[in-house]
């Protein structure tokens, strides 16, 4: 399995502001800045989180990006979903098999990729964004 830019740029992001909000919103050219990402990659990125209920902007002077919850409470499953990345290692697997296979109902493989679409789905939805950041801390 592979997580494409959108779902790796997007935890990265979700990351920085955890790790810098402080009580103030961060301003998203920091972050970019900070992450190497384009500013306007990460206001669509953005978008897709605040429509997740993930983060919440603040407009005016001062404003920026805030988490809409407590870090702890932001697992990493849940920026991934946010911005449609799939955590299935193969279409015919999953919450919603995608490609109905024809060789679904013999597949010697489609055992190995159920349980690593499990293991995947237990690790991303047990690591939090606070998890995340404590490396960082020490």
């Amino acid at each position: 399995m592979r997580l494409s830019t959108v779902g790796r740029y997007a935890l990265r992001a979700m990351v920085d502001l955890a790790q810098h909000q402080g009580g103030e919103p961060v301003l998203r050219k920091e972050i970019a800045q900070r992450q190497e990402i384009s500013s306007d990659y990460l206001a669509q990125l953005f978008a897709r989180l605040r429509r997740a209920g993930l983060v919440e902007s603040v407009l005016g002077p001062g404003g920026g990006y805030v988490l809409a919850k407590h870090p702890a409470e932001i697992s990493a499953g849940d920026v991934l979903r946010a911005v449609d990345e799939s955590l299935d290692p193969a279409p015919c697997v999953g919450v919603e098999p995608k490609d109905a296979c024809s060789r679904t109902e013999g597949c010697s493989t489609r055992l190995l990729w159920q349980r690593m679409t499990e293991a995947i789905v237990d690790v991303v939805d047990t690591v939090t964004l606070a998890d995340l950041c404590a490396p960082q801390r020490q």
